[in-house]
């Protein structure tokens, strides 16, 4: 199936050995062989990512800019292909684009200890700090809306008005908790209004899997860039919050074992404020706290907006599993809140620590 693709590379397709990767949720990737060289090959999924194209045009751009500004900074640019484009097409219309294996480096699929947290929060905010200057107006918004808070919450509440009665009494509590939080939404309308509060190039997806590592365990650069668009810092270090702090992840149905690593929330701060200390303004600081609530409360809403539409979204392996993920992630919040008085702590130690010796 994959054999013209290669070919379309300039590799020996009859000679390559492929591997599948399976840590991807989205896309599909391989791990292809030639000689003595690696290279990592990925079929776009096009159901999630309606136009490809936008993807390979703001990874060339980046690229540029990077070579250009900080030439020795680890970026994983595509492959040309022998017609000259980034982007192969099957007969079937699906898209494929091949990147070098980076030697040496491997990802994680957990994140187990505050070192790893510490090491891709870093690597995330270098991503965005080097990019300072690049003009957001030039990249595509691969997906659209993605991380808008306001129209989750209209999604939510028009999947709540027509629920079946079935599914209504069984989120019933989840409701609750939507609405109790909804002065969330209003602070990131208020975000959206701010000046001082600047669209920057942001990941959008900084889950543990998308930093390559060392072999000693130092962080290297971030991969996966399909969702790299204009946005706010708050959905990068939101995300890291809500992924990294506690020990089980959303799928846990036991909701007395989430927890917050206090730890793990001041190594996730240290990494990024290592580069973005002296890029952030003074109200985006004071939202470090906010982006944690922000990007926890979002994806509760997701989840529960499909359980009440039947589950039409998210995969799912047996009944009821975006409730519970959904009772994950308000249990999740919950808990965050309940530190926020530490977790606020932690911030302005580093803000204090930034003023005094200029970090």
């Amino acid at each position: 199936m994959l054999h013209d693709i290669i070919a379309a590379y300039g590799l020996p397709a009859n000679d390559c050995q492929l591997q599948t990767i399976d840590s991807g949720l989205i896309n599909r990737t391989w791990k292809v062989t030639a000689a003595d060289k690696e290279y990592v090959l990925q079929q776009i999924n096009s159901d999630v990512f309606k136009s490809p194209h936008d993807i390979s045009e703001n990874i060339r751009k980046i690229s540029r800019f990077l070579a250009r500004h900080a030439p020795g900074y680890l970026f994983i640019s595509p492959i040309v292909a022998t017609s000259g484009a980034y982007l192969v097409q099957n007969s079937a219309g699906d898209f494929y684009r091949l990147t070098p294996f980076v030697a040496g480096s491997h990802t994680i699929d957990t994140v187990s200890t505050r070192q790893e947290a510490y090491e891709a929060a870093r690597q995330f905010g270098r991503f965005t700090s080097l990019l300072s200057g690049f003009d957001t107006q030039e990249l595509h918004y691969t997906l659209p809306n993605f991380h808008n808070l306001g129209l989750r919450f209209e999604q939510f509440k028009a999947a709540y008005k027509q629920a079946s009665p079935e599914r209504l009494a069984a989120a019933e509590q989840s409701v609750r908790d939507a609405f109790s939080h909804q002065g969330l939404v209003q602070t990131y309308q208020s975000i959206k209004a701010n000046k001082d509060i600047p669209l920057r190039v942001i990941h959008h997806d900084t889950k543990i899997s998308n930093v390559l590592f060392d072999e000693a365990g130092k962080g290297l650069c971030v991969i996966d860039l399909d969702t790299v668009m204009p946005g706010y810092f708050i959905s990068d270090v939101g995300d890291m919050m809500r992924t990294y702090l506690s020990p089980v992840n959303e799928e846990e149905k036991d909701l007395g074992s989430i927890s917050i690593r206090e730890d793990y929330f001041a190594a996730v701060m240290e990494g990024y404020f290592s580069d973005m200390a002296k890029q952030l303004t003074p109200a985006e600081k004071e939202l470090c706290l906010y982006a944690g609530k922000f990007m926890i409360y979002m994806q509760a809403l997701r989840f529960l907006t499909d359980f009440l539409s039947g589950d039409t979204y998210y995969a799912t392996s047996y009944p009821k599993q975006n409730l519970v993920r959904t009772q994950n992630q308000f249990t999740l919040l919950k808990r965050y809140i309940e530190a926020e008085d530490r977790l606020q702590q932690i911030i302005s130690d580093f803000l204090q620590k930034e003023q005094t010796s200029g970090i």
